[in-house]
């Protein structure tokens, strides 16, 4: 558990990708089975101890020191693990660090109830690093600035393997990842999982930018607003992936019978509305598809009321034959040739976008108002499918944001390197006419899109004219503007406003703008789309 916790203090203070790469490979290099395939899984999320929770730890610490201390203290480092990790009382005996296969096998064998006593003896023997690096195991809450994908390509480099072969075993695997150590590592035979049901990662696409494409070599298709997914049968077991690879299947139990035959298709996971058929364009909104996400039990009015399809834009593997080594267009017709042998009531085809050239798809591009289009895709008809990010092959040219004006409401501190500054905002826009009398209604939040600078001077604002406070929310005086970017805006009863946006962001601030200036909600209202 020393290496480890060596390990993740290293990745906390590294800002440098080489060099955390750097890091992971060597440990995972240095250090025996299975400690080191334990290790991995907790990089990228792979473990889950239902026993230990935020809560816990919380109520631990606030058994054995000064609840005012635990709550300010926390309020300040503005992270539990961190703040756990450093108050927690050292005990007089010399630290007797547990094995990370030791420290999960205890970890996982903890219940509701024994985790009060088991817990504690676990963070007796370990110095604060190693505290540190329990709790963020215990919790499966890193936030070390370590991705899924970071740490198996720290896995490729640490045995010169490639990260698309690690990416195809992957996800057939379990913790502590044995055989996937036994081949990279020590020449064993590659991980079977050819007849598994496991993900293949996704073949994906670079911003447009400023790059004008020719149609002769590029096809078009709509980027649907979803969440992008792939549908897996294989050995007569069906589930349904993420973009990241993470297995959701029970949160949409409609689509795993409806796959009559082995395949890998690649598309994009929507929903209908009540009131919405099967044709083209009749999806729902994104928001529409927020109610499903993330739910571990469907109900029957839920599955009827939001019901699942799958928009299909790709086949990687069709009836045992594998395709991904073929050019777009070919794959195309497989699929085209495909979607009449498949329930319309689950899945449909994402249509080619035709248009002369380039300034005319430009035109359809601004045009477009389905609420659930995101953008257009681009792909070179004689592109392989290829996992990662190629340049030249696939393009994503989303459409431009909408800009709305609103007024800073609340701060609160942020978690890691913004611990300790006001980053996460609540924004509103005027209910009417502000010279009037009309109120300010919360419209969204944002913690992204503006700098280190000014971060330090958005927080510097917060923290002098602050009017109110509840708990770790600070709420300001209604003197600040900012111009928002975001994707869409849709109904919502979340706020009181009615209204939520679709990835809020900070475009930019308006220190110049006087707040009775800020848009109001009609304003916002007028940009649902029909």
């Amino acid at each position: 558990m020393e290496e480890f916790a060596a390990l993740i203090d290293a990745l906390v203070y590294t800002r440098s990708r080489n060099e955390k790469l750097r890091l992971i490979a060597e440990y995972l290099r240095a250090t025996p089975d299975p400690d080191r395939g334990w290790a991995l899984a907790a990089l990228t999320d792979g473990l889950d101890f239902p026993a230990v929770k935020s809560s816990t730890i919380r109520n631990l610490l606030m058994e054995r020191i000064d609840p005012v201390l635990w709550t300010l203290s926390r309020d300040f480092v503005g992270d539990t693990a961190e703040t756990a990790s450093l108050l927690w009382p050292a005990p007089d005996m010399h630290p007797d660090p547990p094995s990370v296969s030791e420290t999960v096998e205890t970890l996982a064998a903890m219940t509701r109830k024994s985790v009060l006593a088991e817990l504690p003896r676990l963070l007796d023997r370990l110095d604060p690093s190693g505290r540190y690096a329990l709790l963020k195991l215990a919790t499966g809450a890193m936030r070390i600035g370590i991705s899924s994908r970071l740490a198996k390509v720290a896995f490729a480099q640490a045995f010169d393997v490639t990260v698309e072969e690690v990416e195809e075993h992957w996800h057939g695997l379990t913790p502590p990842y044995g055989p996937l150590f036994d081949w990279a590592a020590h020449g064993a035979d590659a991980p079977d999982t050819a007849n598994m049901p496991t993900f293949r990662p996704f073949m994906l696409a670079h911003p447009l930018e400023d790059t004008v494409v020719d149609l002769t070599d590029y096809a078009a298709e709509w980027k649907w607003d979803g969440i992008r997914v792939q549908l897996v049968r294989m050995g007569g077991e069906t589930r349904l992936y993420s973009r990241g690879g993470d297995d959701i299947s029970g949160t949409f139990p409609e689509l795993l019978d409806v796959l009559p035959m082995d395949a890998v298709l690649d598309g994009e996971l929507l929903v209908r509305g009540s009131h919405q058929g099967g044709e083209q364009g009749g999806a729902a909104s994104f928001n529409a598809l927020q109610q499903r996400l993330g739910r571990k039990v469907v109900s029957k009015k839920m599955l009827a009321e939001y019901p699942a399809f799958v928009r299909l834009y790709d086949v990687l593997i069709l009836e045992g034959e594998d395709l991904r080594e073929r050019p777009w267009v070919q794959r195309r017709k497989v699929l085209e040739d495909l979607v009449p042998r498949l329930p319309a009531s689950h899945f449909d085809l994402s249509q080619v976008v035709e248009a002369i050239d380039f300034d005319q798809l430009s035109e359809i591009r601004a045009g477009a108002r389905d609420e659930a289009i995101e953008g257009l895709m681009l792909k070179r008809r004689d592109s392989p499918y290829i996992a990662g990010r190629k340049t030249g092959l696939w393009y994503k040219w989303k459409r431009d944001p909408l800009l709305i004006d609103a007024v800073l409401m609340y701060a609160q501190r942020g978690s890691g390197k913004r611990s300790s500054f006001y980053s996460d905002y609540t924004f509103g826009c005027w209910d009417g006419d502000p010279d009037a009398g009309a109120e300010l209604l919360p419209v969204g939040k944002a913690y992204s899109g503006f700098t280190d600078e000014e971060l330090k001077k958005i927080d510097r604002h917060v923290r002098t004219h602050t009017v109110n406070r509840f708990g770790p929310v600070r709420e300001t005086d209604r003197s600040l503007v900012f111009e928002l970017a975001f994707d869409s805006v849709h109904e919502s009863k979340r706020h009181k406003s009615g209204l939520a946006m679709r990835f809020p962001r900070v475009h930019r601030v308006r220190w110049d703008k006087p707040a009775h200036e800020a848009d109001r909600i009609d304003a916002l209202k007028a940009l649902i789309r029909d």
